[in-house]
């Protein structure tokens, strides 16, 4: 990590927990770190960008600020979603890239609810078996109903999108 940005990850606190807005992708459940999120949206008008990388191709104008939205099935090489639903939503985030805070919107299928995971249910994504990338997934979350996963945000955008975010990898 760079000492001069914050945490790339939001520590678990010293009871082992960590509070997260749990949402699905696909069939996939993940989450978000809740001190990261800003606020839920129902979806808005997108408007592409030209030559934009896949992970971040548009942007919605929200209460007169442009917001890049990332869809992280690109990053997980999922298929794109059929089409958006009543549940549909876009998770508005704040985390640093390049030195700077950044809001960005992560279009989601379903969010869930706020939780609080347990890091003595969490496990490092294993070395074999799995059809991401590793380095996108930051841990693998046992809870009743399923894995819960817990995206790695600063590798996937510092992988996705290259130059434009150096400087934020681990």
């Amino acid at each position: 990590m760079h000492d001069t940005l914050p945490q790339a990850a939001v520590p678990w606190d010293d009871a082992g927990r960590l509070e997260v807005l749990t949402f699905d992708l696909g069939e996939e459940t993940f989450a978000l770190e809740a001190v990261l999120v800003r606020e839920i949206l129902d979806l808005l008008p997108e408007t592409r960008v030209p030559g934009a990388a896949p992970l971040v191709r548009s942007v919605v104008n929200f209460r007169g600020k442009i917001i890049p939205i990332a869809d992280l099935r690109q990053a997980f090489a999922m298929e794109p979603a059929e089409a958006t639903t009543l549940d549909s939503r876009i998770v508005v985030i704040e985390i640093p890239l390049a030195g700077e805070p950044l809001q960005i919107g992560i279009r989601t299928d379903k969010v869930h609810e706020v939780a609080t995971l347990d890091q003595a249910a969490a496990e490092e994504p294993p070395a074999v078996g799995m059809r991401w990338r590793r380095q996108f997934v930051r841990t693998l979350v046992r809870r009743e109903h399923g894995i819960v996963v817990l995206p790695d945000l600063h590798a996937i955008f510092a992988d996705q999108l290259g130059e434009r975010v150096a400087g934020i990898a681990a």
